[in-house]
């Protein structure tokens, strides 16, 4: 979620569900140490709980990383060994990290030594060609031995040649049972699933085999999915009511963007940066291609800069979505 779950992003998304553990985008270290940590790491603790996730593969280095997000107040920092990008791997982290266990368990270990917060791996199931069980199983078993207990499984192989980071969501085939095999093999451990889940039907059936569920994108482009899965976890049996029927909570969600964005823009900030993530409210209702387009529009953008212009912006989003 490179540039995706930025702190705008997660503001939005706590709105929706006051319960969800939310993650940032994945941060080198590098981008930390040598570059402007605040930039990477300020956020509103409105946003809590949040996670920082790391990519790196020097111990030392996440370890300094860990004890920054420590500072600036994450509730758990996450070692990033999924993702596949050739990028990535040319920083020697990520997905190709997966074939080397023990510096993977070196590199928790550093982190673990130096903050109190829970330290956990985000990993796939397999790299390339190698589907065997028993390889993610001794991947997961490493960490384990040097006390990690949090574990977020892509359910996909990586590919680590040949298919792009798009490819690598779509084309591998989802094995789920693997991390139902995992939470039994290593029953003290919390063990989050990852991939391909869309609907709260299928995060009703996760909750089942595992501890917890992932999404991404899918949260991302279909944000109200977040508001049905907050009621999923105050009542796991809860029948779904949408947003759009729920009056007082889609008024209440209006009126902190609106303030929201009025305070982003009085400080001389571009709207754009905070409304690209609002993008997929109202997906599927009427009226949303309309919203998507007056939402990106960069001249009317460009044009808010107090509260009553960002009222009047959200007026002609508002009459979109009643024609």
């Amino acid at each position: 979620m490179l540039d995706w779950t930025d702190r705008h992003c997660r503001i939005f998304h706590r709105w929706l569900s006051p319960h969800a553990w939310l993650y940032s985008e994945m941060v080198t270290t590098g981008a930390l140490i040598h570059g402007d940590a605040a930039r990477y790491l300020d956020f509103s603790t409105d946003e809590h709980p949040v996670a920082l996730q790391l990519a790196g593969s020097d111990p030392a280095d996440l370890a300094l990383c860990a004890k920054l997000g420590e500072q600036w107040g994450y509730a758990e920092i996450n070692l990033n060994c999924g993702c596949p990008s050739e990028r990535v791997q040319r920083g020697a982290f990520g997905a190709c990290l997966m074939a080397e266990p023990a510096l993977v368990a070196d590199c928790l270990k550093a982190m673990q030594d130096v903050v109190s917060v829970p330290v956990s791996v985000k990993h796939r199931i397999g790299i390339d060609t190698i589907e065997d069980y028993s390889f993610v199983r001794d991947f997961v078993g490493y960490q384990h031995h040097i006390g990690c207990r949090v574990f977020i499984v892509h359910t996909r192989n990586a590919i680590l040649k040949g298919l792009t980071p798009k490819e690598n969501r779509e084309i591998p085939p989802l094995r789920y049972e693997v991390a139902s095999q995992l939470k039994a093999d290593f029953p003290d451990s919390e063990i989050i699933i990852n991939g391909g889940i869309e609907t709260v039907e299928a995060v009703r059936q996760h909750w089942q085999a595992v501890d917890g569920v992932m999404i991404g994108r899918e949260a991302y482009h279909r944000p109200e999915l977040l508001f049905d899965l907050e009621q999923c976890l105050q009542d796991p049996l809860a029948n779904i009511i949408p947003l759009q029927q729920c009056p007082e909570a889609a008024i209440e969600l209006r009126e902190r963007m609106v303030v929201y964005l009025a305070n982003w823009v009085n400080q001389g900030n571009y709207a754009g940066a905070v409304t690209r993530h609002w993008l997929g409210l109202h997906r599927g209702q009427k009226g949303s291609r309309l919203w998507r387009q007056i939402f990106s529009d960069h001249k009317k953008l460009a044009q808010l800069t107090d509260e009553t212009s960002v009222r009047r912006f959200f007026g002609e989003g508002d009459d979109c979505l009643r024609v």
